[in-house]
């Protein structure tokens, strides 16, 4: 049986209309951090289960309910989940992480490393210089993964 995995990042408070489309259909959802506001967890919900981490601008009381980092069991296998990749303090191989997922960056990645496979969606929420506004999708069927960045046709 084949399971959807959502993946955002760097809202920023602003929950685009057009990330909530791409994320319908998820069995899950992970928020990668710089969430903004509790309310974009809360409609994150509605589309499916929501595991998130807070990010560096998460500082008011609310995020004080959100991780610095989470560990998401999917099938047979685990994802490590952090805000900024540079603060990754452990071996995600030695340690059985098939998947790492990061945020902060605002640049959409997907990279393998040693087996561990690395995706950052890239910013859903505002525009910031040049880069594109994205979320990601995990597919898991078995022991595979199937990785990918949906850039979002938003307005400028």
């Amino acid at each position: 049986m084949n399971q959807t995995i959502g993946v955002i990042s760097d809202t920023h408070g602003l929950l685009r209309p057009e990330a909530i489309s791409a994320l319908q259909g998820s069995d899950l959802i992970i928020h990668a951090g710089d969430i903004g506001r509790v309310e974009v967890i809360e409609q994150l919900a509605k589309i499916a289960p929501v595991t998130a981490v807070r990010g560096n601008i998460d500082k008011a009381a609310w995020a004080n309910e959100f991780p610095e980092t989470a560990v998401v069991q999917a099938s047979d296998m685990f994802i490590y989940v952090l805000h900024d990749l540079k603060e990754l303090d452990l071996n995600p191989q030695a340690a059985g992480f098939r998947v790492v997922v990061s945020g902060h960056s605002h640049q959409p990645k997907i990279a393998d490393k040693n087996g561990t496979l690395y995706l950052n969606p890239g910013s859903a929420g505002p525009k910031r210089f040049k880069l594109p506004i994205a979320v990601g999708r995990l597919t898991i069927s078995g022991d595979r993964i199937h990785s990918e960045i949906l850039p979002l046709d938003v307005p400028c």
